[in-house]
């Protein structure tokens, strides 16, 4: 059994009680995800619960973040009956809800109720409402509800559509979710009205994979780990270095992460760094998530549309693309996001080494 050398907060009998009701799938899903977690804190590795109780990593991970989502409806005082819906088979639904704040998670739980939605269109859901507050101004004819969000987005892409059929079933899925008067408008008028309107797209995302390892690197003081407040990020002191070996001087406890003197790295005249996920990257890559380093030059405050940006949004700083000048702070344009070195044949890691007589 794989076992942290952490101490644990559970005693024995705990641990036994919470492995024998996992095994037995006693309670909601709340109550394994909640169980899960604190089997995990007291030392248990993901593959030792899996072992004890066959629920896998996966499924692990994922009840221990919808439970968290739950308690934090619960925290908002959320309807007892919408309570008892989210108790049901719905930890995929409020798992996707996780990116919200709490107050959205209320709102959209509350829709993904009321429609029955499930984990495709709570995604869809958790999406417009994320990509619906961007902007820092509400669209035309429609309002901050959830519904009228992915109502918008819907509108957004039907409107740029050529093809009828696409076009009718966004048409559908908007006036599916439109919450107000105004919004259905919007949209009926496009049953009408057979323009098409282009959306500009997204920039591609400045994606680089290290690969070489004999490039002299540029030290970046890192802000920190993802979620993170403006405050963080302004305050983290610049590097100075000397050329042509770039000596780095440090002038208060700092930590560096070691960055290739790519082109993009050595133009960024104020680069800090940033930890997070790559599924919480704005227009997140396609495949399994990784951690990822995003290099920010706070120096570059100038918006324009070939770029990302990292924004004060009050409470905390988030990444963004816009397509039209933002009404909030922007804290730094994003120059570079670094995936970690790929391990070549990464299947046999998972493997038995086999060994020939």
């Amino acid at each position: 059994m794989q076992f942290s050398p952490q101490s644990t907060p559970l005693s024995d009998d705990e641990i036994k009680t919470l492995l024998q009701q996992l095994r037995r799938k006693e309670g909601s899903w709340v109550d394994w995800g909640k169980g899960c977690q604190q089997l995990q804190k007291a030392g248990y590795s993901a593959q030792s619960i899996f072992s004890e109780t066959g629920i896998e990593a996966a499924y692990q991970n994922l009840t221990i973040v919808a439970a968290q989502v739950f308690d934090s409806l619960v925290q908002q005082e959320a309807a007892a009956d919408l309570l008892t819906y989210c108790q049901g088979p719905r930890s995929d639904v409020l798992y996707e809800l996780r990116v919200l704040n709490q107050s959205q998670r209320l709102a959209a739980a509350a829709l993904a109720m009321e429609k029955r939605l499930d984990v495709d269109e709570a995604r869809q859901l958790a999406q417009a409402m994320k990509a619906f507050g961007k902007s820092g101004t509400i669209p035309t004819g429609f309002t901050t509800h959830p519904g009228d969000a992915v109502a918008y987005q819907a509108w957004r892409l039907a409107r740029a559509k050529k093809d009828l059929q696409e076009r009718s079933r966004l048409i559908a899925q908007g006036l599916k979710f439109a919450h107000s008067d105004s919004a259905r408008r919007q949209i009926e008028a496009l049953l009408s009205d057979f323009t098409v309107t282009p959306m500009q797209r997204a920039p591609l995302l400045p994606l680089f994979r290290l690969e070489q390892e004999d490039e002299l690197p540029r030290l970046i003081p890192v802000a920190g780990q993802m979620p993170l407040t403006a405050a963080q990020v302004q305050g983290v002191a610049a590097i100075e270095e000397i050329e042509p070996f770039r000596i780095a001087t440090i002038t208060t406890p700092t930590q560096c992460v070691p960055i290739p003197g790519w082109q993009a790295v050595l133009k960024a005249q104020d680069a800090i760094a940033i930890l997070c996920r790559s599924d919480e990257l704005p227009n997140a890559p396609d495949g399994p998530t990784e951690e990822v380093v995003v290099i920010v030059d706070r120096a570059v405050q100038d918006w324009h549309s070939n770029a990302y940006w990292l924004t004060d949004q009050g409470d905390r700083a988030e990444m963004h693309w816009f397509s039209e000048a933002p009404t909030v702070p922007i804290l730094g344009q994003i120059v570079l996001i670094l995936r970690p070195k790929r391990i070549l044949d990464e299947g046999n890691l998972t493997q038995p080494w086999q060994m020939d007589d």
